[in-house]
C-alpha cells in the first residue's frame, strides 16, 4: 500500500508541471545563444508575417502560387512562435518550467502547424507542376475553390492527428523525473518519461508518420519528375532557366525540411540521441522558418515590386 501511495504521489507531482532543460546549461553560451535566437526569431516574425500580409493586400499577388506561399508563411510563423519564445526563456531563467496543460497545448499546436506545412509544401510542388506542364489550363485547374480545398484539408487533417496524439499521450501516466531533456514538449522526449504501456501510442505515431512523411515527399517527387521532363522538352534556354530557378528554391527547402523530419521521427526509439535530435529540431523549428521568406520571396521580383507598391501606398500623403 505504501508503494502504491508513493507511486500515485509521483504521478500527481508529474502532471502539474515539467522542466525544460533547453539546449545547453553552459552559462557562457546562454547569453550568446539568446541573442542569436532572438535575432533569428525577429527575422522569422518580420519575414513571415510580412509575406502573409503582403500576399493578402497586394492584388497582383492574388494568384495560387502566392496564396500557398501566404499560408506557408502562416505555418512557419505558427510553429516557430509555439517553440521560439518559450525556448528563449530558458536562457534567462534558472529553471524553465511549463505547466502540464501548457505542455499539452504546445505539443498540439506544434503538431498542427508542422503537419500542415508538410502538405502545403507538397501542394506548392503540385502548383508548380501545373504551372510548368499545363500553363494554358493553369487558372482552370488551380481555381479558387481548389486552392482553398488544398489548404483547408491539411489544416483539418493536422488538427485531427494532433488532437489524437496529444490526448493519447497526456492520458498516460508520467513517472520518475519531470525533467524534459529538450527545449520544447515533443512526443519522443515525453514518451521516454511515461511509465504506462506506450505500444498503442507508438503504433499510432508509426502509422501517421508512415503516411505523412512518405506521402508528402512522394507528391513532391512525382511533381518534379514531370517538371523535369517538361523542362528537358523546352526549346527556349531562357524558359528552362526560369523554370529551374523557380523550382530550385522550393526543392532545396523541401529536401532540408523533409530530411530533418525523417531523421528525427523515423529513427528507432532505442537509437535516439537527444543532443543530436535537439540540433536537428532547432534547425527546422527556427532556422528554416527564418530562411523560407528569404528563399521564396525576397529573391522574387514580383514580391519586391509588391513591397514597393505597398510601401508607397502606405506612406502616400493625400493631397
Amino acid at each position: 500500500m505504501n508503494h502504491m501511495e508513493k507511486f500515485n504521489h509521483t504521478i500527481v507531482t508529474q502532471v502539474t508541471e515539467f522542466i525544460l532543460l533547453g539546449i545547453t546549461n553552459e552559462p557562457g553560451l546562454q547569453v550568446l545563444l539568446f541573442g542569436i535566437f532572438l535575432i533569428v526569431y525577429l527575422v522569422t516574425v518580420i519575414g513571415n508575417l510580412g509575406m502573409a500580409v503582403l500576399t493578402h493586400l497586394d492584388s497582383k499577388l492574388h494568384t495560387p502560387k502566392y496564396f500557398f506561399l501566404g499560408h506557408l508563411s502562416i505555418t512557419d510563423l505558427g510553429y516557430s512562435t509555439v517553440i521560439g519564445p518559450k525556448m528563449m526563456v530558458n536562457f534567462m531563467v534558472h529553471k524553465n518550467t511549463i505547466s502540464y496543460t501548457g505542455c499539452a497545448a504546445q505539443l498540439a499546436f506544434f503538431e498542427i502547424f508542422i503537419i500542415t506545412e508538410l502538405f502545403i509544401l507538397s501542394t506548392m510542388a503540385y502548383d508548380r507542376y501545373v504551372a510548368i506542364c499545363k500553363p494554358l489550363l493553369y487558372m482552370v485547374i488551380m481555381s479558387d475553390k481548389v486552392c482553398w480545398g488544398l489548404v483547408l484539408a491539411p489544416y483539418l487533417y493536422s488538427t485531427f492527428v494532433s488532437l489524437l496524439l496529444t490526448v493519447k499521450l497526456f492520458t498516460l501516466s508520467f513517472c520518475g523525473s519531470n525533467i524534459i531533456r529538450y527545449f520544447y514538449c515533443d512526443c519522443l522526449p515525453l514518451m521516454s518519461m511515461v511509465c504506462s504501456d506506450t505500444r498503442e501510442l507508438e503504433l499510432i505515431i508509426l502509422i501517421f508518420s508512415g503516411c505523412n512523411l512518405p506521402s508528402s515527399p512522394f507528391i513532391v517527387l512525382v511533381s518534379y519528375m514531370f517538371i523535369l521532363v517538361a523542362i528537358l522538352r523546352m526549346n527556349s534556354t531562357e524558359g528552362r532557366y526560369k523554370a529551374v530557378s523557380t523550382c530550385s528554391s522550393h526543392l532545396t527547402v523541401v529536401v532540408v525540411f523533409y530530411g530533418t523530419l525523417l531523421f528525427i521521427y523515423l529513427q528507432p526509439k532505442c537509437s535516439h540521441t537527444f543532443d543530436i535530435d535537439k540540433m536537428a529540431s532547432v534547425f527546422y523549428t527556427l532556422v528554416i522558418p527564418m530562411l523560407s521568406p528569404l528563399i521564396y520571396s525576397l529573391r522574387n521580383k514580383e514580391v519586391k515590386d509588391a513591397v514597393k507598391r505597398t510601401l508607397m501606398h502606405g506612406f502616400k500623403i493625400p493631397t
